[in-house]
C-alpha cells in the first residue's frame, strides 16, 4: 500500500490519507484504472466515457487526518462587486 496526503471537499473539507495505485501494476501501468468510451445502443453514437478501476487500488480507502473548517463566502450586499479583480 502506497499512502499520500490529499485535501478533499466531499463529504466535508478535510485532509485525508489515501491509497495510491501500484506503480508497477501490469494491468493499469500505475494509472489506477482504465477509461473506456461507450455509445448509445440505438444510434451507435458516442454517449460518454466510463472509468473502470484496477483491482490493485481501492479508491474508496481513505482515513480522515484533520477536518478543515468550511469558511463562508463573503458576498457584497447587492451580490456583485466592482472591486478588482472583476
Amino acid at each position: 500500500m502506497r499512502l499520500r496526503i490529499r485535501k478533499t471537499y466531499w463529504p466535508r473539507h478535510a485532509l485525508i490519507l489515501t491509497d495510491t495505485p501500484r506503480p508497477d501494476c501490469p494491468d493499469c501501468d500505475g494509472e489506477g484504472g482504465h477509461n473506456y468510451d461507450y455509445g448509445d445502443w440505438a444510434t451507435g453514437e458516442y454517449a460518454g466515457t466510463d472509468w473502470e478501476p484496477c483491482p490493485c487500488w481501492n479508491e474508496d480507502r481513505y482515513w480522515v487526518l484533520l477536518p478543515l473548517p468550511c469558511l463562508p463566502r463573503r458576498t457584497p450586499a447587492g451580490g456583485y462587486s466592482d472591486e478588482p479583480p472583476f
